[in-house]
């Protein structure tokens, strides 16, 4: 059993714990801003929860990403190299992390569009990773063939037992 820590996998982990943490506040943050409604004690919650745990959260995430990149690329990977995946995750973080930044003026105001668009981006960015075969560049590898001239061994005889 490998018990090595290595920087990859721990750049990893931060990165996926970053993005877990800021996907989980910004829900919180979501519910948050249906229950200021007629509330005036709560009036503005959300949008200070959105920017001091989800915005950073995703900043976070995202400069681990970029960490994880280079480090990748240092390694002799190139992500970019590997099919059309990585080019549509990094357009979805864009986005998100665009409308993150958005967000806790959205939501000061009354609005909740860009707080559901970012779980919703989110969820699409998790689809995009868990799923990341559908999007490979060669064709799925299939079983190896047999051929029809090979000869299937005899059956044993009754009489052998």
């Amino acid at each position: 059993m490998n018990t090595k820590l290595e920087t990859v996998n721990l750049v990893r982990w931060f990165h996926f714990v970053a993005m877990s943490f800021g996907s989980g506040a910004a829900v919180v943050a979501l519910l948050l801003s249906g229950f200021e409604e007629g509330r005036e004690d709560l009036q503005g919650l959300a949008a200070t929860v959105w920017a001091k745990v989800v915005s950073w959260s995703f900043r976070l995430a995202l400069v681990a990403g970029i960490a994880l990149l280079v480090m990748l690329m240092q390694n002799g990977q190139n992500p970019f190299k590997a099919g059309i995946y990585f080019h549509i995750k990094l357009t979805l973080v864009i986005i998100l992390l665009g409308l993150s930044e958005m967000t806790p003026k959205a939501l000061a105001a009354g609005r909740r569009g860009s707080a559901l668009l970012v779980v919703v981006l989110f969820m699409a960015i998790g689809f995009t990773v868990f799923n990341k075969g559908m999007f490979r560049k060669d064709p799925p590898k299939t079983m190896p063939e047999i051929p029809a001239t090979a000869v299937a061994a005899p059956a044993a005889s009754p009489s052998a037992y």
